[in-house]
């Protein structure tokens, strides 16, 4: 018999979350489902909100089946009657939440379901908790009790849970399908020629890649601001950002209004952002806060130098002139500096780059989706028992 699963059948999980939208917590649920253990677990995912549906594609290019709850926007619970009707009709062993919304109102569906029929619950914190929205991260205080494991992606998102979760949070590290950069990297000059035609860099333009959303909590204030000094220092740097978010129209106008106009560029969403990375000389991380970014994985994973913000689980991974160059968020004048001195010194950015690939062996998905397995079966191994 599997392990806490019924009889001739596998383990169910499902995996909730409020979109599958381009964010990071979304990316890294597509790495880890596709690195799972297809021959003891049977996964499905379940989203809230429908118009964040991107990454439905690569979810179900997985081979899980991908559910749309409904949800149109946050006040709209409608998607709970949706979530509590899957779990009873799956009969699912595992909910498994991400983000603290999901978590929140996804716990109290899971205890209307009669004890005999309800699944053991997973809850994974992405960021800071400290950082949610007050009502949000009062319903996920007053409901994590019941979760029966507590996982966090970096020590920085431990270190922001309230005291008294600490001790009982498990740190699982997450990560990129290396392999997957591997044909890019194995073509890098060829790439990176193509990359700079397509986005017209000149030859001696040194080209700084941002990949975040763009929502205020990103630093893409700093980010302008950052630009605005290179620029008007005569550096030869060319910013390009990559994502949405609904600072587009307001950052767009603060482009124009800097100067900034084929200096830097948004790109919007993109599906190749790997490819640009490689194509890339610096990546530009200006974040006011962050958990472990998956861009920032991602960029060492393509043996990128990095400049980045010293927040959340940044520091973890990047050490102050190693892998790249650390600075104190909000400040401008330092980011303007960090991406001056890479974007002067050619040496100095090859000597971080292959810094910051050996370091990006610690990303490993496969390991990570191992470990939230090995989770699982404990929880259901204790379930069983009397």
């Amino acid at each position: 018999m599997p392990v806490g699963g019924v009889a001739g059948r596998r383990p169910r999980v499902l995996l909730l979350i409020k979109g599958l939208g381009l964010g990071g917590a979304e990316r890294l649920l597509v790495e880890v489902v596709a690195s799972r253990d297809r021959t003891s677990f049977d996964y499905e995912v379940a989203y809230v909100l429908g118009g964040q549906d991107a990454l439905v594609p690569a979810m179900a290019a997985t081979g899980v089946p991908v559910h749309a709850l409904g949800g149109s926007a946050s006040v709209d619970l409608r998607w709970t009657v949706a979530l509590r009707r899957l779990l009873v009709r799956g009969r699912f062993d595992v909910l498994h939440s991400h983000l603290p919304y999901t978590a929140a109102f996804g716990r109290l569906v899971a205890l209307s379901v009669p004890r005999r029929d309800r699944p053991v619950l997973v809850y994974t914190e992405h960021s800071l908790w400290n950082k949610a929205a007050i009502v949000t991260k009062a319903l996920n205080r007053a409901t994590v009790g019941v979760d029966g494991a507590l996982i966090v992606v970096s020590v920085a998102a431990r270190d922001a849970l309230p005291r008294a979760l600490r001790s009982r949070a498990r740190i699982v590290v997450h990560g990129v399908d290396r392999a997957r950069f591997a044909p890019l990297l194995d073509r890098r000059e060829d790439v990176r020629r193509h990359v700079r035609s397509e986005l017209q860099i000149a030859d001696e333009e040194v080209l700084a890649l941002t990949v975040a959303n763009l929502r205020s909590e990103k630093g893409y204030d700093v980010l302008l601001e950052a630009a605005r000094l290179v620029v008007t220092a005569g550096v030869p740097v060319r910013f390009v950002s990559v994502g949405r978010g609904p600072l587009e129209a307001e950052l767009t106008r603060a482009v124009d209004a800097a100067g900034l106009a084929g200096h830097l560029q948004f790109l919007r969403t993109r599906t190749d952002t790997a490819r640009l990375m490689v194509g890339t000389d610096i990546f530009v991380l200006p974040s006011h806060q962050e958990g472990l970014p998956v861009a920032l994985m991602e960029a060492m994973t393509t043996g990128l130098p990095v400049v980045a913000t010293i927040v959340g689980g940044v520091p973890d991974v990047i050490t102050d002139g190693v892998e790249g160059l650390l600075v104190l968020p909000g400040r401008a004048d330092l980011l303007a500096d960090a991406v001056t001195r890479l974007a002067r010194d050619a040496a100095l950015r090859a000597r971080l780059a292959q810094a910051s690939l050996a370091r990006s062996a610690v990303f490993d998905v496969h390991g990570a989706a191992g470990a939230i397995e090995s989770v699982y079966t404990e929880l259901l191994d204790a379930r069983r028992r009397p």
